[in-house]
């Protein structure tokens, strides 16, 4: 009897996902293996882990994976690796102007008194140390809320405790009082016992 199909899904156990990825993945190499022997054909295999961990396999017959991508640029007439590198330049061209004007804006803030600046410079610097100092004035003021804000909460806290010791103090002194009239009921039974007493 052959054994039932088993449905295709993600494996909720993790120890188990990781056991069965690397059954499949020592299967799939050897199928690569096999194809590329039996057929004599060029392959390339990339897999990732879920970790991001990278397996691959190329054919023997091949020197490096690298061969076989400029291959595949070729036949598809797409440029991998030098799409890649246009990427990188441009944005290694954005971070060089950033900086550029970056330098250039700490320039202004340090005016020079020797230096000749424009109207227009003149105005964007005061515009970014008004725009500086509002920023700076909008943190003092939440750090400054902040502030009271826990000062207050430290006073209600203190304002309780003194409330509870003057509540606590005050039970103290209705126990003292209630004692002292216990004891003063105590003595004067106590006093008209013997006073009946002599009587006798």
């Amino acid at each position: 009897m052959g054994r039932g199909r088993t449905e295709i899904k993600r494996i909720e156990n993790p120890n188990q996902r990781q056991s069965t990825f690397y059954k499949r993945r020592d299967g799939l190499f050897k199928k690569a293996r096999e194809l590329s022997v039996l057929c004599d054909a060029d392959l390339l295999l990339l897999l990732f882990s879920s970790s991001g961990k990278l397996y691959q396999y190329h054919s023997p017959s091949v020197p490096s994976a690298k061969e076989l991508i400029e291959r595949y640029e070729l036949a598809t007439q797409t440029k991998i690796w030098r799409d890649y590198i246009v990427d990188r330049n441009a944005e290694i061209v954005k971070v060089e102007q950033l900086c550029d004007a970056l330098e250039k804006q700490l320039r202004f803030m340090k005016v020079d008194e020797g230096q000749e600046y424009s109207l227009p410079d003149l105005s964007n610097v005061e515009h970014s140390l008004e725009m500086g100092i509002s920023k700076v004035r909008v943190e003092m003021e939440r750090k400054i809320g902040g502030q009271m804000n826990k000062l207050e909460s430290m006073i209600n806290l203190y304002v309780d405790d003194v409330f509870t010791i003057f509540k606590v103090r005050d039970r103290q002194q209705e126990r003292y009082g209630l004692c002292d009239k216990i004891d003063g009921t105590k003595a004067a039974i106590h006093l008209g016992l013997s006073v009946e007493t002599s009587k006798i």
